[in-house]
């Protein structure tokens, strides 16, 4: 079987200008999910999909493949990453290259590994499944949240206010790093899958939305506690 890797990265950004090949820790934060893809050994294509030369010569240092730019279309503010996606691979099938399975990685996601994307390549064959998503545990009941109504807080699910949180469901958000997906059932559906995602679950301390200079801190400080954990392992 076939698998292509996908790292969407565009040149706009307008919280943290240049963000997707801003220095993390010493290198472009880009690199982090190329180096990662390259590593897995899963992939025949690794490739960033852009619409900014720049950031395309860093991927083709970092090793991938940039064999086209993205398109005006797929490059503004409205375009979604299933347009991104459908747009890479009916370019690859115009050249005479379909693939069974494909990675969509994110370009600001360092916490992406190699051993991440074997689990999860291998939970997506051994399930039969149609899409895989890393997800993260919230730290706090939703159930148990507040809104701010009439200058006052009110309780968004009362029948839960009181409820112990371990009586609670548990409940997962999107990590926003990868997916893996079965390409034929993907584009027969444009990204909506019928069956759903099967999740692989991965820890807090290695997940991080990057939006604001704040949340880059955050990012680097969790990376480096990541990075510590795997040499003391080592050791």
């Amino acid at each position: 079987m076939s698998a292509i890797a996908i790292i969407t990265a565009r040149g706009g950004s307008k919280r943290i200008p240049g963000k997707n090949k801003k220095e993390f820790l010493g290198k472009p934060i880009l690199c982090y999910s190329i180096e990662a893809a390259l590593s897995s050994g899963l992939f025949e294509e690794v490739m960033v999909s852009t619409d900014d030369e720049e950031i395309a010569e860093t991927a083709r240092r970092a090793g991938a493949s940039v064999p086209f730019m993205r398109s005006k279309e797929t490059a503004d503010d409205y375009a979604t990453t299933d347009d991104v996606l459908m747009e890479v691979l009916a370019e690859y099938e115009r050249r005479g290259r379909v693939f069974d399975h494909m990675a969509c990685l994110y370009p600001t996601a360092p916490f992406v590994t190699a051993e991440k994307l074997k689990a999860a390549m291998a939970l997506l064959v051994e399930t039969d499944a149609s899409g895989v998503m890393p997800v993260v545990a919230f730290s706090f009941p939703p159930q148990r949240g507040m809104a701010v109504r009439n200058g006052r807080l009110e309780y968004c699910q009362p029948e839960n206010a009181m409820k112990r949180s371990q009586d609670l469901e548990k409940m997962y958000h999107d990590g926003g790093q990868f997916y893996c997906y079965h390409v034929e059932r993907y584009r027969s559906c444009r990204g909506d899958l019928p069956d759903g995602y099967v999740p692989m679950i991965v820890p807090e301390t290695e997940v991080q939305d990057i939006d604001n200079p704040s949340d880059w801190k955050l990012a680097e400080m969790k990376y480096r506690m990541m990075t510590e954990e795997k040499e003391w392992r080592r050791k």
